[in-house]
């Protein structure tokens, strides 16, 4: 019995370890490029956002929006109070849509996480979020021209946090928030990683999401409401099995819908939008993961 729990021990060891060495530098990096964002870049961002507002780019600034989305560092909670003031100052609701969505789904944090993907997963990644804003955008311009989709009664623009006069400690005390805030859930992330390893036969993942059947699309999008709770957390998960056959649309379809559906953003869009637009911005991006899915499947 103590000789069957030490070689288990080993093994799973041995899964934790290499999945360890594999990401941690990815993880670092994205800590320190987020903290840099946050810190340095972050209110240039915002004040662009302001700017491009009182310009008449049209259909064009829904895409601008959607990268500034995914060029802000802030996480849901902080986006919508932002998103509260940029709306007091004119910027109209299809470009709101546009970067909150892609705020919502991508940071230049999980943009360095999702590189230990590979390079193809990160260029899927960041162009599927991308195009997932514009399509959000687009939809309120068509369908809300002449009304409003969201409600930002009560929220007011967030104090920043990132006030210390020296320059360094601003940068390290952002820092350090974000270890606290990332790293439980990027261990938990590999010691799942480590048991999925070492207990899931290959075929089960190869079956459940390989190949280019709609199924598995459908199956990765529906497990991504459920199960994605961190970033950086489900990096290793997403390593492991793209390595055991889940095919690249089935993750591109999890990467889409667990951040969108992550417990904690959901109960902050729901504020913002009510119930009739929640329940039409739930469906919008299951049928934009599974569509999604499906097309990367047939490019890759």
């Amino acid at each position: 019995m103590f000789e069957t729990i030490r070689r288990e021990a080993v093994y799973l060891w041995y899964y934790f370890d290499i999945q360890f060495r594999q990401i941690f530098w990815y993880w670092v990096l994205g800590m320190v490029l987020g903290s840099a964002v946050s810190v340095f870049l972050k209110d240039r961002i915002h004040g662009t956002f302001r700017k491009l507002g009182e310009k008449r780019l049209g259909v064009f600034g829904i895409a601008i929006a959607s990268a500034l989305g995914i060029a802000s560092p802030l996480c849901m909670y902080g986006t919508i109070p932002i998103a509260a003031s940029f709306s007091k100052s004119g910027i109209k609701d299809d470009w709101l849509a546009a970067f909150m969505m892609s705020s919502i789904l991508l940071n230049p944090q999980l943009i360095i996480y999702s590189a230990a993907l590979g390079q193809t997963a990160l260029v899927m990644r960041i162009i599927s979020c991308f195009l997932c804003g514009i399509v959000a955008g687009l939809l309120v311009r068509i369908f809300y021209r002449n009304k409003g989709f969201f409600n930002f009664a009560g929220f007011d623009e967030p104090k920043s946090r990132d006030t210390d006069p020296q320059i360094l400690l601003r940068f390290l005390k952002n820092l350090g928030r974000n270890i606290k805030a990332t790293g439980l859930y990027f261990l938990i992330g590999i010691i799942l990683s480590a048991l999925f390893q070492r207990y899931v036969p290959q075929n089960v993942m190869t079956d459940l999401f390989g190949g280019n059947e709609a199924w598995g699309v459908l199956m990765a999008a529906t497990i991504g409401v459920p199960l994605y709770a961190c970033g950086g957390g489900t990096i290793p998960l997403l390593q492991a099995w793209l390595m055991a056959g889940m095919s690249m649309g089935s993750a591109a379809a999890f990467m889409l819908t667990g951040p969108s559906t992550k417990i904690t953003n959901l109960g902050a869009v729901k504020i913002v939008l009510g119930m009739k637009r929640f329940l039409l911005y739930i469906a919008y991006v299951m049928i934009f993961s599974f569509t999604m899915g499906l097309l990367v499947n047939l490019m890759v």
